[in-house]
Protein backbone atom coordinates (compact mmCIF):
# COMPACT_ATOMS: atom_id res chain seq x y z
CA UNK A 1 0.00 0.00 0.00
CA UNK A 2 1.39 3.23 -0.82
CA UNK A 3 0.25 6.75 -0.38
CA UNK A 4 -0.68 8.91 -3.62
CA UNK A 5 -2.38 11.88 -1.90
CA UNK A 6 -2.26 13.48 1.51
CA UNK A 7 -5.76 15.78 1.74
CA UNK A 8 -6.98 17.91 4.57
CA UNK A 9 -9.97 20.50 4.44
CA UNK A 10 -11.06 23.52 6.32
CA UNK A 11 -14.41 24.02 7.49
CA UNK A 12 -17.64 24.41 4.93
CA UNK A 13 -21.11 25.15 5.84
CA UNK A 14 -24.11 23.05 4.46
CA UNK A 15 -27.77 22.79 4.83
CA UNK A 16 -29.51 19.77 6.33
CA UNK A 17 -33.03 19.42 7.32
CA UNK A 18 -33.09 23.30 6.90
CA UNK A 19 -30.26 24.09 8.60
CA UNK A 20 -26.82 25.23 8.32
CA UNK A 21 -24.07 23.48 9.63
CA UNK A 22 -20.40 22.62 9.55
CA UNK A 23 -18.42 19.59 7.70
CA UNK A 24 -14.82 18.44 7.15
CA UNK A 25 -15.91 16.14 4.33
CA UNK A 26 -14.75 18.62 1.92
CA UNK A 27 -10.86 17.00 1.90
CA UNK A 28 -8.85 18.04 -1.10
CA UNK A 29 -5.10 17.26 -2.11
CA UNK A 30 -2.32 19.48 -0.29
CA UNK A 31 1.13 19.19 -1.81
CA UNK A 32 3.40 18.78 1.31
CA UNK A 33 3.02 15.95 4.04
CA UNK A 34 0.62 16.02 6.95
CA UNK A 35 1.24 15.05 10.61
CA UNK A 36 -0.62 12.68 12.31
CA UNK A 37 -1.80 12.97 15.90
CA UNK A 38 -3.19 10.36 18.33
CA UNK A 39 -6.12 11.77 18.08
CA UNK A 40 -6.90 13.73 14.75
CA UNK A 41 -4.74 15.19 11.89
CA UNK A 42 -2.77 18.28 12.08
CA UNK A 43 -4.32 21.58 10.40
CA UNK A 44 -7.54 19.22 9.47
CA UNK A 45 -11.15 19.76 10.23
CA UNK A 46 -12.84 17.75 12.61
CA UNK A 47 -16.35 18.81 13.22
CA UNK A 48 -18.52 15.94 14.58
CA UNK A 49 -16.11 14.68 17.44
CA UNK A 50 -18.76 11.80 18.52
CA UNK A 51 -18.47 10.44 15.30
CA UNK A 52 -15.25 11.83 14.03
CA UNK A 53 -11.66 11.84 15.09
CA UNK A 54 -10.13 10.16 18.59
CA UNK A 55 -8.06 6.91 19.40
CA UNK A 56 -10.12 4.86 16.95
CA UNK A 57 -10.57 7.37 13.97
CA UNK A 58 -7.74 9.34 13.91
CA UNK A 59 -7.14 9.28 10.64
CA UNK A 60 -9.16 7.74 7.67
CA UNK A 61 -7.64 6.60 4.61
CA UNK A 62 -9.09 5.36 1.70
CA UNK A 63 -8.21 3.32 -1.78
CA UNK A 64 -7.41 4.96 -5.03
CA UNK A 65 -7.87 1.68 -6.77
CA UNK A 66 -11.68 2.11 -6.29
CA UNK A 67 -12.50 5.89 -7.44
CA UNK A 68 -12.85 4.29 -11.36
CA UNK A 69 -15.69 2.33 -10.10
CA UNK A 70 -17.28 5.22 -8.86
CA UNK A 71 -16.60 7.72 -11.15
CA UNK A 72 -18.59 5.40 -13.58
CA UNK A 73 -21.25 6.03 -11.33
CA UNK A 74 -20.75 9.66 -10.79
CA UNK A 75 -19.74 10.66 -14.19
CA UNK A 76 -20.49 14.80 -13.67
CA UNK A 77 -19.20 15.32 -11.06
CA UNK A 78 -15.29 17.68 -10.05
CA UNK A 79 -13.23 14.58 -9.12
CA UNK A 80 -10.25 14.99 -6.85
CA UNK A 81 -8.81 12.40 -4.39
CA UNK A 82 -10.00 12.99 -0.80
CA UNK A 83 -13.55 12.91 -2.34
CA UNK A 84 -14.76 10.44 0.36
CA UNK A 85 -13.15 12.75 2.95
CA UNK A 86 -10.35 10.52 3.21
CA UNK A 87 -6.81 12.36 4.62
CA UNK A 88 -4.55 9.43 3.10
CA UNK A 89 -5.46 8.21 -0.58
CA UNK A 90 -3.95 4.69 -0.27
CA UNK A 91 -2.83 2.72 -3.51
CA UNK A 92 -3.32 -1.37 -3.14
CA UNK A 93 -5.52 -1.22 -0.09
CA UNK A 94 -7.93 -3.42 -0.02
CA UNK A 95 -10.47 -4.28 3.06
CA UNK A 96 -11.05 -7.81 1.66
CA UNK A 97 -7.12 -8.66 3.53
CA UNK A 98 -6.79 -6.02 5.75
CA UNK A 99 -7.00 -7.24 9.04
CA UNK A 100 -8.48 -4.64 11.78
CA UNK A 101 -5.70 -4.97 14.65
CA UNK A 102 -2.93 -5.27 12.00
CA UNK A 103 0.27 -2.72 12.53
CA UNK A 104 1.98 -0.75 10.32
CA UNK A 105 4.55 1.67 9.43
CA UNK A 106 4.13 4.62 7.22
CA UNK A 107 6.38 7.76 6.99
CA UNK A 108 7.39 8.80 10.66
CA UNK A 109 4.51 7.03 11.97
CA UNK A 110 3.41 3.67 13.40
CA UNK A 111 -0.63 2.88 12.60
CA UNK A 112 -3.29 0.30 13.28
CA UNK A 113 -5.86 -0.82 11.45
CA UNK A 114 -9.03 -0.25 13.67
CA UNK A 115 -12.59 -0.10 11.86
CA UNK A 116 -14.24 0.17 8.70
CA UNK A 117 -15.88 3.79 7.82
CA UNK A 118 -19.54 3.45 8.20
CA UNK A 119 -21.09 6.63 5.74
CA UNK A 120 -23.58 9.32 6.95
CA UNK A 121 -25.77 11.80 5.41
CA UNK A 122 -22.62 13.89 4.88
CA UNK A 123 -20.97 11.66 2.06
CA UNK A 124 -24.59 12.26 0.43
CA UNK A 125 -24.24 15.95 0.52
CA UNK A 126 -21.06 16.06 -1.25
CA UNK A 127 -22.13 13.59 -3.78
CA UNK A 128 -25.46 15.60 -4.38
CA UNK A 129 -27.61 12.25 -3.01
CA UNK A 130 -28.37 10.40 -0.49
CA UNK A 131 -28.58 7.35 -2.55
CA UNK A 132 -24.86 6.97 -2.18
CA UNK A 133 -25.26 5.74 1.21
CA UNK A 134 -26.86 2.52 -0.19
CA UNK A 135 -24.68 2.04 -2.85
CA UNK A 136 -20.97 2.61 -0.87
CA UNK A 137 -23.06 -0.02 1.89
CA UNK A 138 -23.40 -2.43 -1.11
CA UNK A 139 -20.15 -1.71 -2.70
CA UNK A 140 -18.39 -3.18 0.46
CA UNK A 141 -14.93 -1.20 -0.02
CA UNK A 142 -15.18 0.99 2.76
CA UNK A 143 -11.71 2.52 3.53
CA UNK A 144 -10.65 2.11 6.98
CA UNK A 145 -9.97 4.77 10.07
CA UNK A 146 -6.64 3.95 12.10
CA UNK A 147 -5.00 4.42 15.20
CA UNK A 148 -2.14 5.99 15.54
CA UNK A 149 0.33 4.50 18.04
CA UNK A 150 3.37 6.77 17.05
CA UNK A 151 2.61 10.33 15.76
CA UNK A 152 4.66 11.62 12.72
CA UNK A 153 4.78 13.11 9.42
CA UNK A 154 3.70 11.44 6.17
CA UNK A 155 3.84 12.21 2.53
CA UNK A 156 2.73 11.39 -0.78
CA UNK A 157 5.37 8.40 -2.01
CA UNK A 158 5.17 6.55 1.73
CA UNK A 159 4.59 2.93 1.90
CA UNK A 160 2.46 1.01 4.63
CA UNK A 161 4.96 -1.33 5.87
CA UNK A 162 3.29 -4.84 8.09
CA UNK A 163 5.11 -4.94 11.01
CA UNK A 164 2.52 -7.19 13.43
CA UNK A 165 -0.34 -8.55 11.47
CA UNK A 166 -3.24 -9.73 13.85
CA UNK A 167 -3.67 -12.74 14.63
CA UNK A 168 -7.28 -12.20 14.73
CA UNK A 169 -8.31 -13.07 11.27
CA UNK A 170 -11.41 -10.60 11.05
CA UNK A 171 -10.67 -8.29 8.43
CA UNK A 172 -11.90 -4.40 7.68
CA UNK A 173 -14.31 -5.94 4.96
CA UNK A 174 -15.81 -8.73 7.38
CA UNK A 175 -16.56 -6.41 9.68
CA UNK A 176 -18.09 -4.33 7.45
CA UNK A 177 -20.80 -6.59 5.76
CA UNK A 178 -21.50 -8.21 9.44
CA UNK A 179 -22.47 -4.45 11.09
CA UNK A 180 -25.02 -4.22 7.91
CA UNK A 181 -25.86 -7.30 7.29
CA UNK A 182 -29.53 -8.38 8.18
CA UNK A 183 -28.90 -11.95 8.97
CA UNK A 184 -25.76 -11.92 11.00
CA UNK A 185 -22.93 -14.62 10.46
CA UNK A 186 -22.41 -15.64 14.34
CA UNK A 187 -18.94 -17.41 13.66
CA UNK A 188 -17.96 -14.22 12.52
CA UNK A 189 -19.68 -12.55 15.13
CA UNK A 190 -17.68 -14.76 17.54
CA UNK A 191 -14.14 -13.93 15.90
CA UNK A 192 -15.31 -10.01 15.99
CA UNK A 193 -15.91 -9.94 19.34
CA UNK A 194 -12.46 -11.65 20.29
CA UNK A 195 -11.05 -8.82 18.43
CA UNK A 196 -8.95 -6.44 21.14
CA UNK A 197 -9.07 -3.36 18.40
CA UNK A 198 -12.39 -3.22 17.89
CA UNK A 199 -14.25 -0.78 20.49
CA UNK A 200 -16.10 -2.23 23.23
CA UNK A 201 -19.40 -0.91 22.32
CA UNK A 202 -19.44 -2.35 18.86
CA UNK A 203 -18.63 -5.64 20.22
CA UNK A 204 -21.44 -5.42 22.97
CA UNK A 205 -23.94 -4.58 20.46
CA UNK A 206 -22.75 -7.72 18.64
CA UNK A 207 -23.01 -9.74 21.40
CA UNK A 208 -26.53 -9.89 21.55
CA UNK A 209 -27.24 -11.67 18.32
CA UNK A 210 -25.34 -14.93 20.37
Amino acid sequence: MKIISTNISKPTTIIWNGKEEQTGIYKYPISNSIYLGKSDVLKDTVIDRIHHGGTNKACYIFSSDKYGYWKNMYPNLEWNWGMFGENLTVQGLDESVLRIGSIYKVGECLVQITQPREPCYKLGIRFGTQNILKEFIDHGFPGTYIRVLEEGEVKVGDSFILTEESKNILTVQQFYQLLYAKEKNLDIIKIAIENDTLPKRKKEKLKKYL
